[in-house]
């Protein structure tokens, strides 16, 4: 199955870059509001700094997903979401929208490559949707599969960036998903 064309394959070294460039903003931002000091990270220990390894794993993320990696290191890391929950949920780099735009794209181009199928629609508007996860398809008048999760393209790039985790945004409110499989917990962060 083809899937949907999120970004096109030109692009796909300049929304690398976009990501990068994305990543470096919101480790100058965690920099900034000194989130991270004491924080206990998925992997880490207590005092991880958040910020330290943000974006370590950019040039390799289409290595490990051409792989099939789903457990592979975040962009940030081998640390995780932070524990000062109101400040890691206000990460949102002040980029021109070019920027975010490509960054949505490439992350979910990501995301695509590492669960393919037509189960699941994953949407991040205005700037992209695609289909992952096996599982029913939609039908022939309806080309909307039964499960369908939008995210704001902050909210998609916090997740992307494990800057976040789904548990946090789903609580603030910052996910709508509807269906059975509404949780992408289990591959984030990119």
């Amino acid at each position: 199955m083809v899937g949907m064309a999120v970004i096109r394959e030109q692009d796909i070294e300049k929304g690398r870059r976009a990501w990068a460039q994305w990543i470096e903003a919101a480790r100058a931002q965690v920099a900034e509001v000194g989130i991270g000091r004491g924080n206990a990270g998925r992997t880490g220990g207590a005092g991880t700094d958040i910020g330290a390894g943000l974006g370590a794993d950019i040039t390799d993320a289409t290595d490990r997903n051409d792989a099939g990696s789903a457990g592979g290191a975040s962009a940030m890391g081998q640390n995780s979401a932070c524990t000062d929950e109101a400040t890691a949920l206000s990460i949102s780099p002040a980029l021109p929208r070019p920027v975010w735009a490509m960054a949505v794209r490439y992350t979910l181009f990501l995301l695509e490559r590492r669960a393919p199928g037509p189960g699941v629609e994953v949407r991040v508007a205005p700037w992209g949707a695609i289909k992952i996860l096996d599982g029913p398809a939609s039908d022939p008048h309806n080309l909307t599969p039964p499960d369908v999760i939008e995210l704001e393209p902050d909210v998609w790039l916090r997740l992307a960036a494990g800057i976040t985790t789904w548990d946090q945004e789903k609580s603030a409110g910052h996910i709508t998903a509807i269906g059975e499989r509404d949780d992408l917990s289990d591959l984030l962060p990119l």
